[in-house]
């Protein structure tokens, strides 16, 4: 890999991709995340720490919507694949939730514990789960909205061809991985070239079900610019991709958004189930 990237040498690229030192209302904001994801759980219906392999931090929650038959919606959290715990950033089942979906918080193996090649399988072990898991507690229910934040984003966008998956919402992804590789953020994550060329969705377009992308308008350019990359690509290659700019929405006010029954993501999700489900594609 070169040591630049678009003309931005490591400094640069540190800068680019500190979405933490961009926000300085971060700390106050992850605390409200976390004492609304407190007071979700106590409101809800809710399974724990569910196993689906076997690395402690291979699990997930349940939160149900109390509806026979409901669809389910997969929320993988972000943290640059070495931060945060699916309880972190739980608020935002709110939306699917009163939506009628039911919602799984998927938990993953972090870095440096585990590389990206076993992060990313590990997404892939959830959903087979999912799609037939054996614990005598049916988890599944089509279609399946697959959701991730972030670095979650990148994993929810690798995964959009999985059979279980009918839709997939990337919100302010990662879809390149190479100023990644370049920047602060490798010294746990050790990518290699062939990680990279292989886990960077934007060179992975493929055969992947519907796609909503969605970015903070006013997110660190270099977040923006790669939504809009991942789009064109998908564009190239035919994928259908419907993208969202939210306007003076951040990296993670955005979440708020998602957190919000009415707001932009669940109205743009509601919108595609309903269109499959009147073309009878489900």
């Amino acid at each position: 890999m070169t040591s630049s990237y678009r003309g931005m040498d490591r400094a640069s690229l540190d800068s680019a991709y500190n979405n933490v030192r961009a926000d300085p209302d971060y700390q106050h904001r992850m605390a409200g995340f976390r004492k609304r994801s407190e007071a979700l759980y106590g409101a809800v219906t809710t399974t724990r720490d569910v196993p689906y392999g076997e690395r402690p931090r291979q699990r997930f929650d349940w939160l149900s919507c109390d509806r026979i038959g409901a669809p389910t919606f997969v929320f993988i959290h972000g943290g640059y694949w070495q931060n945060y715990t699916k309880e972190d950033l739980a608020f935002v089942a709110k939306g699917p939730l009163a939506r009628g979906f039911n919602v799984v918080l998927a938990e993953y193996t972090l870095a440096p514990e585990a590389t990206m090649t076993e992060i990313v399988g590990e997404i892939g072990q959830l959903l087979d789960f999912l799609q037939d898991d054996g614990s005598g507690v049916s988890f599944g229910g089509r279609p399946v909205c697959l959701c991730g934040h972030s670095a979650g984003g990148q994993l929810a966008a690798l995964h959009g061809s999985h059979s279980a998956v009918s839709l997939t919402l990337a919100i302010s992804a990662l879809f390149d991985l190479e100023p990644i590789a370049l920047s602060w953020l490798n010294e746990k994550l050790r990518l290699t070239r062939e990680e990279v060329n292989r886990y960077s969705p934007v060179l992975q377009v493929g055969s992947v079900a519907s796609t909503i992308v969605s970015v903070g308008e006013a997110e660190l350019p270099e977040l923006v610019r790669q939504s809009h990359s991942y789009v064109a690509a998908c564009k190239e290659q035919n994928a259908n991709v419907n993208f969202l700019a939210l306007p003076s929405r951040t990296h993670f006010s955005i979440l708020d958004d998602l957190a919000d029954p009415n707001g932009t993501h669940m109205s743009a999700v509601a919108a595609a189930i309903a269109s499959r489900e009147a073309v009878g594609s489900l």
